[in-house]
């Protein structure tokens, strides 16, 4: 037997050794997904209000298709792994007055807030991913590159969370977004740093879990 999905095993490892999750990681592969999902009704009518309040929102429709497309591209099985490794939640209380937000183990993964009438993002990943040299020097951070990854130099900034070997990226507008997305070094970044958490183990906010936001984060529709 695979020691990598043994039950002892924690995090992804139980689904996907080292090796298929690091192709996942290089845009390799698709590991193949359960075809259904593990739902509790209790979470899935709790959050029912936030998420109509959502739709009401002039970004609505903007915020579900970053979020199709975050689901589909930066989180390795996420019908499998729903709630116990990853959650999202609909308008979380918490500081920043955040649309949405998805987390893994204890770390916030990505939120989406309004800007205006638009949308703006973070993500939060490695800072040695998006360092000229690869290490952990602030003073060393790609700006060239991630200013590549936007319509405009304006559409980005970033800061330092705490952390060693952590970084915030911010950015601003729908399309900026889209494109940081499609860059292949952005992109290999978030599914490594989403890697790293979804393999601490288990979530530990499956309680704010909102189904509704992820029924359309799971949606086939524009795969």
């Amino acid at each position: 037997m695979n020691a990598a999905r043994s039950p002892s095993s924690t995090g992804l490892r139980q689904f996907l050794d080292l090796e298929q999750q690091r192709d996942w990681m290089e845009g390799k592969t698709v590991p193949r997904d359960a075809a259904d999902r593990s739902e509790s009704l209790e979470l899935r009518f709790k959050y029912v209000a936030r998420f109509e309040k959502l739709l009401r929102q002039p970004q609505a429709q903007e915020v579900l298709a970053i979020l199709r497309r975050y689901g589909r591209d930066c989180i390795p099985i996420p019908r499998r792994t729903e709630r116990h490794y990853w959650s999202i939640s609909c308008l979380p209380s918490t500081p920043g007055k955040a649309l949405l937000r998805i987390n893994a183990s204890w770390m916030e993964l990505f939120s989406l807030y309004a800007d205006g009438e638009g949308i703006r993002a973070l993500f939060v990943v490695h800072l040695s991913d998006f360092t000229t040299d690869h290490s952990l020097d602030r003073g060393q951070v790609d700006d060239a590159f991630l200013e590549r990854c936007v319509v405009t130099p304006e559409d980005i900034s970033y800061f330092f969370p705490r952390g060693e070997d952590m970084f915030g990226i911010q950015v601003r507008g729908f399309p900026s977004i889209g494109k940081l997305l499609a860059a292949h070094r952005a992109l290999r970044a978030i599914r490594t740093f989403n890697l790293t958490h979804m393999n601490r183990g288990r979530n530990a906010y499956q309680a704010s879990h909102c189904y509704s936001l992820a029924d359309h984060m799971l949606s086939d529709e524009g795969r």
